[in-house]
């Protein structure tokens, strides 16, 4: 006989889960108690919204589903941030919920929430686990979920009562790997669509990527000669230092990039959703006009066809499909597109002077040129991060995350749990004096286990996204974007890390090299100019041109 904590756990370890990522709740002691001696690691995190976004961080750098615990009602709704990224980034991600007692039900009870209801657009699938003698049936439902087509979170609630109960229930094995079948006939369309272009760009992004299918996507480019653009925040696909990568684009993209994909004859997209973002609010490809020939490879058959129309579409992973394209060699006429979008990519890449005594552009250009390749660089959202984008080059696959969700707050849990994952590889994590004040106090999680990243604060006071869109559409008016700050460098020494503050950009180096040595959570804040706003445009650049 066990108790519904101890078959969960059971059920974990079956799936192959080492780590959990948590905060602890009255409502699911019992899986706490399974917990005690499973030998899976559970991260105690110091807010759901953190825990939750570490948890999707280790989704998306194991391709295995990051797997959260959170107690009922204010502790479930304060990780909906975590869930929602999940599900945009298409994360696999299984969230336990503690529930209240069954016989409870609809009375307003003590922080009583229908999950099903809160958590239903957001996840792939939300429901309540009413028996305990079916935790395992499920706990396997939900990886599957989790993992398969298009993958994403699930969210089971867990109503203390059932949790504490006992059972003698058998526990299900997890699967073993799942054969797929990519026809010839598949292969041939894609490349007979090819050999017919004139200007083709491949697009790749989305889930499912590894080392391999990056290896594969380089060596399918060299075969065909095809620039290859990757889409928002998915710039580890390929080596940016690969002669046909050509970009990025999503927000901040090069416009000369841009152009290339409206003039594009045959679009190639690798796992990628295209969307809004990947097409700029769709004013360069529009949905509702004719287009380019579109070629649409995405595991999940929902997505072909939801937005664009695909002259061809394919319900495979990107990975599975190039492990076949990588084998197959074209030649077309489009040997200057090719090259032109290449230089037009290291053009972009030309730093543009930002004002004052640091400068965020040299500070990305100098972890580009040297830190190790297999560093991993995470963020959240701002324009801090335009920055990251469009001057560090990503070498290697699994050295970038960051949300295509654009949520803030995001880089620091995940740069704590790439961290856990990765002890022995440099984790650098950029962030704006906004972004990070939204989960730092996750500082003294990384702390007590043992997480070491390096947190380079972006310090300009203010809201800096924001203060341009109000400049662009109420120019001389700003309102609710200035902030009061901390001293971020002493803010890590309390939380017993390493803190370091630059005024000036040639002290950054040795800065860095000092973080480095410490081997602890460090923190540089890095005092910004506040004219400075974005890679190509200072405040009162902005300001300007709209007064």
């Amino acid at each position: 006989m066990r108790h519904g904590g101890k078959i969960l756990v059971d059920q974990l370890a079956a799936q192959g889960v080492t780590r959990v990522f948590s905060v602890p709740g009255e409502s699911f002691l019992a899986a706490l108690d399974g917990l005690h001696d499973s030998g899976i690691q559970n991260i105690v995190c110091r807010q759901e919204g953190g825990a939750a976004m570490m948890a999707e961080a280790h989704g998306k750098m194991t391709g295995t589903p990051g797997v959260l615990f959170v107690t009922r009602g204010p502790g479930a709704t304060n990780a909906s941030a975590g869930i929602h990224i999940a599900k945009q980034d298409s994360t696999p991600m299984v969230v336990f919920v503690g529930q209240i007692a069954r016989d409870h039900r609809d009375r307003e009870a003590f922080q009583e929430v229908d999950y099903r209801a809160v958590f239903g657009p957001l996840a792939k699938w939300a429901t309540e686990v009413d028996q305990i003698e079916r935790l395992p049936e499920y706990i396997s439902h939900a990886f599957h979920l989790a993992t398969s087509g298009r993958p994403g979170p699930v969210v089971l609630a867990l109503p203390e009562d059932m949790l504490s109960a006992m059972a003698e229930v058998a526990d299900i094995p997890a699967p073993g790997p799942q054969p797929f079948a990519i026809s010839p006939e598949q292969v041939s369309a894609i490349t007979d669509a090819l050999a017919t272009a004139k200007r083709p760009l491949v697009l790749a992004g989305g889930p499912n990527w590894s080392a391999q299918a990056a290896a594969d996507l380089a060596q399918f480019a060299e075969g065909w000669d095809l620039p290859v653009a990757v889409s928002f925040r998915r710039q580890d696909r390929i080596n940016n230092d690969h002669p046909n990568f050509v970009g990025d684009l999503g927000v901040g993209m090069n416009p000369k990039l841009g152009q290339m994909l409206t003039q594009a004859d045959t679009i190639l997209v690798l796992g990628a959703r295209l969307g809004d973002t990947t097409t700029d609010g769709y004013a360069l490809l529009d949905p509702t006009r004719p287009g380019p020939r579109i070629l649409h490879i995405h595991p999940d058959p929902a997505e072909l066809g939801r937005v664009f129309r695909p002259d061809l579409a394919i319900p495979v992973r990107a990975d599975q499909m190039l492990a076949r394209l990588a084998h197959t060699t074209g030649k077309g006429t489009w040997a200057d597109w090719t090259k032109t979008a290449r230089a037009n990519y290291e053009a972009w890449q030309t730093p543009v002077a930002t004002p004052g005594a640091v400068k965020l552009e040299e500070v990305v250009a100098w972890l580009s040129t040297n830190l190790p390749k297999d560093s991993i660089l995470t963020n959240g959202a701002g324009n801090y991060a335009a920055f990251l984008h469009r001057y560090y080059r990503f070498r290697q696959h699994g050295t970038q995350l960051a949300p295509t969700s654009g949520s803030m707050g995001y880089g620091f849990p995940a740069a704590i749990a790439a961290s856990l994952e990765n002890p022995d590889k440099t984790v650098v994590c950029m962030a704006g004096d906004g972004c990070f004040q939204m989960t730092c106090n996750e500082a003294s999680t990384a702390v007590q286990h043992g997480a070491k990243p390096i947190v380079i604060v972006a310090n300009n006071g203010r809201y800096g996204t924001i203060r341009m869109h109000q400049e662009r559409h109420y120019p001389g008016r700003p309102s609710g974007t200035d902030l009061a700050n901390p001293d971020f460098a002493a803010l890590a020494r309390a939380y017993g890390g390493h803190g370091e503050t630059v005024t000036d950009q040639a002290d950054f180096p040795a800065a860095f090299a000092r973080a480095q040595a410490a081997n602890t959570l460090a923190i540089i804040e890095l005092r910004l100019d506040p004219d400075m706003l974005t890679p190509g445009q200072s405040l009162s650049q902005l300001q300007g041109k709209t007064g």
